[in-house]
């Protein structure tokens, strides 16, 4: 039998998937005890009247808001809304701080608007360089937020800035946020899971990291 002639964009496809495969190998490897972890003292501190703020820029902002989407809503099963706000969607703030300020301030100045010591700020971003996010990672720590970043590849300014970051070994933007979407739907699950069975988010919070 002959083979098939070569394609670009079939063999551009596969790339991609390989790329995607090896990532979440890495990820799976290396990641999930974090996400396990974070997932715990996420509901430590929503379920203790406490916030999650998430901002990105682009794509990563989309990702941002499904997270707090899944939290103000819910990920699989039925539970009790909780408190999480997406900094980006906050369009007339966004744009008015902006606008007034820079644009490396739109979501600093609203950690210091919205934001309160033992609260969680969840940054997202493929390269970790956003100046924007970098600043609010700054601005939540002297506020007493706990910082944790999801980035690129490491080291990156963000990664640096927040207290606590998981940083996705890939070579691509869309392979990194691709990655990011499962890290975010893993961090969905264990946060169910801890609201669920308070035995095990004592566990993660007896056991996981406390850097």
């Amino acid at each position: 039998m002959s083979e098939h002639p070569a394609h670009p964009a079939l063999d551009a496809a596969r790339l991609h998937c390989r790329s995607l495969e090896e990532a979440l190998g890495r990820f799976r490897r290396h990641g999930l005890e974090r996400i396990a972890d974070w997932g715990g003292r996420l509901a430590d501190v929503l379920t203790g009247g406490g916030r999650l703020l998430a901002a990105g820029n682009g794509g990563s902002a989309a990702q941002a808001q499904h997270l707090t989407a899944e939290l103000v809503g819910r990920y699989r099963q039925e539970r009790r809304a909780y408190s999480a706000l997406a900094l980006h969607a906050e369009t007339s703030s966004v744009t008015a701080i902006g606008n007034d300020y820079g644009f490396d301030h739109v979501y600093a100045r609203q950690v210091t608007a919205h934001g309160r010591p033992g609260d969680i700020l969840m940054l997202l971003s493929t390269s970790g360089r956003s100046a924007n996010l970098v600043a609010a990672a700054v601005t939540a720590r002297q506020a007493g937020l706990h910082v944790w970043a999801l980035t690129g590849r490491g080291p990156n300014p963000l990664a640096e800035a927040a207290h606590e970051a998981l940083c996705v070994d890939a070579g691509s933007t869309a392979t990194v946020q691709e990655t990011h979407l499962v890290a975010v739907h893993l961090l969905c699950e264990c946060f169910d899971t801890a609201v669920s069975s308070p035995l095990a988010r004592r566990t993660v919070l007896t056991h996981g990291s406390t850097s």
